[in-house]
């Protein structure tokens, strides 16, 4: 499900944040950066909350006093937040909510962008749309 994903991550943070110095590309990007968990079992650290609070601090922290960069790299955390959003993290509890949770770390659950076939036919054909 990458044109879901790129294509509807990238017109909601349009449409939503209209700022000509945010690096959409990094928008993309971080939106399709869950999906390489696929590759190692499963849903894992990148689709846990905490990971990406640390990632958006990250970014503040690292570029402190450049505004203009902070901005522009926002677009990394801003679009793994939205893949959160996109493909319902928030409903595998022990995903979404690692560590709280508990500290087992690898592949609490099968990758739910490669679970359901006809409905990632429908979600890419509606990212294409989009």
């Amino acid at each position: 499900m990458v044109i879901w994903f790129a294509a509807t991550s990238l017109a909601a943070v349009a449409f939503i944040f209209k700022s000509p110095n945010l690096d959409y590309r990094l928008v993309i990007f971080g939106s399709l950066l869950p999906l390489f968990e696929g590759f190692f079992g499963g849903r894992w650290l990148l689709h846990s909350l905490l990971f990406n609070v640390v990632m958006l601090f990250a970014v503040m922290l690292l570029a402190y006093g450049k505004r203009l960069t902070q901005r522009r790299w926002l677009g990394l955390p801003i679009g793994m937040f939205s893949h959160l959003i996109l493909d319902a993290t928030w409903t595998d509890t022990q995903a979404f909510w690692w560590p709280f949770t508990g500290l087992n770390f690898r592949g609490f659950s099968a990758n739910s962008e490669f679970e359901n076939i006809p409905e990632s036919f429908f979600l890419e054909a509606l990212g294409l749309l989009i």
